[in-house]
């Protein structure tokens, strides 16, 4: 039927939206070492800003620490200008052949502040899905209208439609805590 198709529609759409969410979280700084911190970090590379993972091995071989081992010696100037321009906060040390970046440990203010960041993300991921449940409401109405849906499948399908979203940001929620409790954790 046709309003199944709009409901696995806003299914996939609300999943990507759950999806984009985790991948901000990721990059939201917990204190601990993580390689996916520099995801966002461009360096220039012969003339073009091109994503630090593609011109250099991340890793951390502990629990504070990421050593970048670019494949290229040459570029090591520009990724070491390329994280001091993120707005990570994170200052790496250049020994000529790698890039070791301490992370130091969360203060409890940084933290409160990180907690609020997470909390608008999560916000945002919630505005989403809820703008995804109206858009299906409304070809559903518009089916309806068409006459090719009864009230009978119209309320159903509202329903469904309903119990998607409260589910979907049931998972934003408890990723939210997750985070929250992650960043909270000394």
């Amino acid at each position: 039927m046709a309003q199944d198709s709009v409901l696995k529609e806003a299914r996939e759409r609300m999943d990507k939206s759950v999806k984009s969410f985790q991948r901000e979280l990721v990059t939201i700084r917990a204190g601990r070492a993580n390689p996916s911190l520099l995801n966002k970090v461009t360096v220039e590379y012969y003339g073009a800003e091109t994503p630090l993972k593609q011109i250099a091995s991340v890793t951390a071989p502990e629990a504070r620490l990421l050593l970048i081992q670019p494949y290229d010696r040459n570029a090591l100037a520009n990724i070491e200008r390329g994280i001091l321009k993120s707005d990570l906060g994170i200052t790496p040390t250049n020994d000529g052949t790698v890039i070791r970046i301490a992370i130091p440990p969360l203060t409890e203010e940084r933290r409160a502040e990180l907690v609020k960041v997470v909390h608008k993300f999560a916000e945002e991921a919630k505005v989403a899905v809820r703008n995804i449940r109206r858009e299906a409401n409304e070809q559903i109405k518009k089916m309806e209208k068409n006459n090719e849906l009864t009230k009978d499948d119209v309320r159903e399908s509202e329903e469904e439609t309903q119990k998607l979203t409260d589910t979907t940001i049931k998972r934003v929620d408890q990723l939210t805590k997750d985070k929250e409790k992650e960043m909270m954790d000394i």
